[in-house]
């Protein structure tokens, strides 16, 4: 298979690639700035999902969630809490967190900013799902009971805008 082509650092052509993660495109909302390589369409990534997570105090990567296929990250800088099957565990700078299928977690920031690869096995579309957990409540990373969904809760932290990388690269 030949190069995709890129636009704007993200491929819109199926193929082999390069990018810069400073020149990729980055989306930004009040819970997280984040950078999902691959694309849409022939250039989706079907596989495997690969992204990183710049995260300032007291923001978290996702809502505490699971998934059908498992989830592995890697703290590239800071310090963080896992949140994992209802525990709080400190995390920070090189610590790596695999998450078996059906595993529920996510991870917030302590007090300083923090940068995290995340990578995912794609199972099945759409096979997120958001238990209630009063520990992710109490770190603003939960759904409040059963009956508010997820996607509300995302939507009050502000539409995903596109954006610059945020200012961590030398």
């Amino acid at each position: 298979m030949g190069e995709a082509s890129l636009q704007g650092g993200v491929p819109v052509t199926a193929g082999w690639f390069v990018v810069n993660v400073g020149e990729a495109r980055w989306v930004h909302n009040r819970m997280r700035s984040v950078c999902r390589f691959g694309g849409e369409g022939e250039a989706h990534f079907d596989d495997l999902g690969v992204s990183l997570y710049h995260l300032q105090p007291g923001q978290s990567m996702s809502l505490y969630h699971h998934e059908a296929g498992q989830e592995d990250f890697l703290i590239l800088r800071g310090e963080c809490t896992l949140l994992i099957e209802g525990q709080e565990r400190p995390i920070g700078q090189w610590d790596f967190v695999h998450c078996p299928p059906r595993t529920a977690h996510t991870i917030v920031t302590t007090d300083q900013p923090a940068l995290i690869l995340a990578v995912g096995a794609r199972k099945e579309r759409g096979s997120a799902r958001y238990p209630v957990e009063p520990v992710a409540i109490a770190h603003s990373a939960g759904v409040p009971d059963e009956s508010t969904p997820s996607t509300e809760v995302y939507a009050s932290f502000g539409e995903p805008t596109p954006g610059p990388a945020p200012d961590i690269f030398p």
